[in-house]
């Protein structure tokens, strides 16, 4: 089979789209998926930089942590797929592959109204964001989110599922055009973290001093203090991406006086039977918003699969708006 193979670490000129060995046949649990299309995340640069290694079990050098495609084939314990159905989802890597190999419970089906493409740009963005918000800050209607990088496939993921759950959402970009197309996804307040130095005043003023209930941080570090001044009394904070740095220091009274929860949360190291379990409440909680049309994937560009080396190049560029897809 083909897949996208890194022929050593270091930039995106280091890809290339190479004959690998196929998966072997599919036993017990496993079903094998011909992937039809596949997004880039950032933990894929990561990956090619040498900075992020894949877990025990899957390819060092072929990239990729979502997916959709068809069934070809099933192992004899599968009863939720057969042969020709449309599935995505996640896995811990070799996305970017004519085959793949993956567990029955971290597969879903693809609702008719979804392309393969378009299908590709929502396993991991929608399942990271409703775990992220609702599984782990247990954000309520009626209650207000604030999201960093508002503008990426999470972030745009979060923002779709909390106005379809009923709550007031605050996002930040250092674009103002990333967040006027926020808007049309149903953002109530943008702000922009290139203009407001400290955006913590600007959610204190937005909320009348208040604060917000939950903040989905997909930056990190830079953002810590100020997130823990932008939070209400018992205010919970997620914490999911780091490319604003992994150190910081913070007043820990601000944090007990407010009575804060603060979660560090990641999708692609868990033990599969979590992972599984995250996928099931997909299914029955996103899935059918996806089907009705109420929240939908952002697709930024598409690129054919040989094209992987200006994919990369593009989100590195952080121009994109949503998930770039790689179609094989």
């Amino acid at each position: 089979m083909k897949a996208v193979y890194v022929k050593e670490f270091g930039g995106a000129e280091n890809l290339e789209v190479r004959e690998v060995e196929d998966p072997p046949a599919p036993e017990n649990s496993r079903v094998l998926v011909r992937v039809r299309a596949a997004a880039l995340n950032r933990a894929d640069i990561l990956q090619r930089k040498g900075f992020y290694p894949a877990p025990a079990g899957y390819p060092e050098r072929i990239l990729g942590l979502e997916f959709a495609g068809e069934v070809v084939g099933v192992g004899e314990a599968v009863g939720r797929f057969k042969k020709g159905d449309r599935v995505f989802g996640i896995t811990a890597g070799g996305a970017q592959a004519e085959l793949l190999l993956t567990e029955e419970s971290l597969l879903a089906e693809i609702p008719e109204n979804l392309s393969f493409t378009e299908a590709a740009a929502v396993p991991e963005a929608f399942i990271t964001a409703h775990d992220a918000v609702f599984s782990q800050a247990n954000l309520q209607a009626g209650e207000t989110l604030l999201i960093h990088a508002v503008g990426s496939g999470v972030g745009l993921a979060a923002l779709q599922l909390a106005k379809a759950k009923g709550a007031r959402v605050f996002g930040t970009s250092r674009t103002a055009d990333k967040l006027e197309n926020c808007k049309k996804f149903g953002l109530d307040e943008a702000v922009n973290a290139k203009e407001a130095e400290n955006f913590a005043a600007v959610i204190k003023e937005k909320t009348g001093g208040r604060g917000v209930d939950v903040i989905l941080d997909l930056v990190g570090a830079s953002y810590f203090g100020m997130n823990l001044e932008s939070l209400a009394l018992k205010g919970r904070l997620v914490l999911v991406g780091l490319v604003g740095g992994a150190r910081a220091e913070f007043n820990l009274g601000t944090a007990l006086s407010k009575r804060l929860k603060i979660f560090g949360t990641v999708l692609r190291s868990r033990p599969v039977a979590e992972k599984a379990e995250a996928t099931q409440k997909f299914i029955e909680e996103v899935l059918p918003l996806l089907a009705a049309g109420k929240v939908k994937p952002a697709v930024d560009k598409v690129f054919p699969f040989e094209e992987v080396q200006n994919a990369h190049r593009r989100l590195e560029s952080n121009e994109s708006f949503g998930k770039i897809v790689l179609e094989l």
